[in-house]
């Protein structure tokens, strides 16, 4: 049987202060009126195993991922993008798609509708301010290869603004 538990908690059960990053704790597991329930303490605030406890492990607190900040407005996009579509490279096709998914999650795209021709869907798009329309052929590419053509996408990006 899976058990899923809390990740660990930010501050310390037993003193309240928070629990610093990287710092070692000691996490319990204790049950509350049928309800399993994770509490976490600082080396300073462990008291020992609390009342009611199951279990306890040793731990460290996680260091918090620093958020990658983004690199690329919407708007150098949307021209890259417009580029891509003008010069209707078969060989970008697939970052041609891919971007056009990344502007439409940043509401720099509308999606008009999506059109077939010759077992093929296309998707009509136009930009929020008014550019367009623009024609990008459905890929229909797994999440993995996405993620990919993000990677190449951003290297690429990268690659073209150092030059410049």
């Amino acid at each position: 049987m899976d058990y899923r538990f809390k990740p660990i908690n930010k501050t310390c059960a037993g003193t309240g202060q928070p629990l610093v990053p990287g710092s070692q704790c000691y996490s319990v597991l204790v049950e509350k009126n049928g309800i399993f329930e994770r509490l976490d303490y600082s080396e300073e605030g462990w008291q020992g195993m609390p009342e009611g406890g199951i279990g306890c492990w040793r731990a460290q607190v996680p260091i918090p991922e620093e958020k990658r900040a983004e690199t690329t407005d919407p708007e150098t996009l949307m021209n890259y993008f417009e580029q891509i579509v003008e010069n209707s490279n078969p060989h970008q096709e697939k970052i041609c798609y891919v971007l056009a998914l990344y502007l439409l999650q940043r509401r720099r795209l509308k999606l008009d509708g999506a059109e077939e021709r010759d077992n093929v869907e296309y998707l009509q798009l136009s930009g929020s301010r008014g550019e367009g329309p623009f024609e990008v052929r459905d890929q229909q590419l797994p999440k993995d290869e996405i993620s990919e053509l993000q990677i190449l996408l951003n290297q690429q990006l990268t690659t073209e603004w150092n030059a410049a």
